[in-house]
């Protein structure tokens, strides 16, 4: 089963080391290895690997190099500099992690000029549709229910997929979150992620989240970059040209997996924020374009659920509906301040698609996300 991101890494590795990363169980290692017959493997979480990596003893007549979860391995980043500065490629070299590794400007730029990264994310219905001889109903049915992680998604058991779920977060919390950091209240941050999922498609205040959990803003603040870096959450921020005044503002936090959303509207709304920024990821990583995730709000309410922003222009503005056709008089407000960006309201149960005389495009949602038109050839 190739991902969408198998060839691109593979053109990739010709000239630099690739870093892979994106959730835990997203299938990053399976990808890896499936690119090369003739690979070596090493997991920094295994001891016995470990002890290879500190002597630095791999078989370096393989056609690939894997490293798996190198970044809880301190200084890595210079480590590998210095394999890469000594050695070269071949053999080629891919990175893997169950956590962000592209935030080479916060500890130093050690691997500057000498990598490429890529984020995988879950299936969603534009990749998962042609794996098998399925309807689209049924794909965003089994999607909706079992999530985009591949081994519940391709079981297709809601049942299975409950059980797995509860396993994967506790690895996550009790296992990554310690080996990343010294967190000591690890219930406090359970009890977070909680309340996250009740906020799914709303604004967040930092406040009012110290104030429940009887914490300071800045640890709250410091627990949602933690689990931002776990590929728990994302964040999306309100636009505004003034970067420092959006980054301000309240925020709204998705999860990689939408099924933690139980109220089918936010549910949805987490599976188009999910679809967007892969395929924003996607355009960065692969073709450098700055790709940004927003939505627009007043200080009146009036609000809109998502921007779209390539290399610093909006393009689009987007509105997901479960089944309200009518279109949002809101788009009307943000006209002009957006100018010449595509309407697009997506509606989940429509009966008919439509444009509107100040070109609103009214569309049904599952073609559109099985599709994404947007995406520049």
């Amino acid at each position: 089963m190739e991902r969408y991101l198998s060839h691109h890494i593979l053109s990739d590795l010709d000239n630099k080391i690739v870093l892979l990363s994106g959730p835990r169980q997203v299938g990053k290692t399976t990808l890896a290895k499936q690119l090369f017959d003739a690979h070596d493997y090493l997991n920094f979480d295994a001891v016995e690997d470990r002890l290879q990596l500190q002597k630095k003893q791999w078989d370096r007549t393989k056609d690939l190099i894997i490293f798996d979860e190198l970044h809880k391995k301190q200084d890595w980043k210079q480590w590998l500099k210095g394999i890469y500065d000594t050695e070269g490629i071949p053999p080629k070299l891919l990175v893997t992690g169950s956590a962000r590794m592209d935030t080479h400007q916060k500890v130093g730029d050690s691997l500057a000029g000498r990598y490429f990264q890529h984020r995988l994310h879950p299936f969603d219905l534009k990749e998962a549709l042609p794996l098998k001889e399925w309807d689209m109903e049924t794909c965003f049915n089994q999607l909706w229910h079992c999530s985009g992680f591949p081994e519940p998604f391709l079981k297709g058991d809601p049942a299975y997929y409950k059980r797995w779920r509860r396993s994967h977060l506790n690895i996550i919390l009790r296992q990554d979150l310690i080996d990343m950091n010294t967190v000591s209240d690890i219930q406090s941050i359970e009890t977070l992620v909680a309340m996250l999922k009740k906020r799914i498609g709303g604004t967040v205040s930092y406040a009012n989240l110290a104030r429940d959990l009887g914490r300071d803003i800045n640890t709250i603040k410091r627990w949602l970059l933690l689990l931002e870096n776990l590929y728990i959450i994302f964040r999306v921020t309100p636009y505004h040209k003034n970067v420092a005044r959006a980054l301000m503002k309240e925020p709204k936090f998705y999860f990689y997996d939408w099924t933690y959303a139980e109220d089918d509207g936010a549910r949805l709304e987490n599976m188009v924020a999910s679809a967007l920024l892969k395929e924003l990821n996607y355009l960065t990583d692969t073709r450098g374009i700055e790709a940004m995730l927003h939505f627009v709000r007043t200080k009146e309410g009036k609000e809109l659920d998502f921007l779209i922003v390539q290399d610093e222009k909006p393009t689009h503005l987007i509105e997901v509906k479960t089944s309200d056709s009518d279109p949002s008089p809101h788009f009307k407000h943000f006209a002009k301040f957006f100018p010449g960006v595509d309407n697009i309201q997506l509606v989940r149960h429509l009966k008919r698609e439509f444009t509107c005389p100040e070109g609103l495009a009214v569309r049904a949602l599952l073609p559109w996300l099985a599709e994404m038109p947007w995406i520049p050839e």
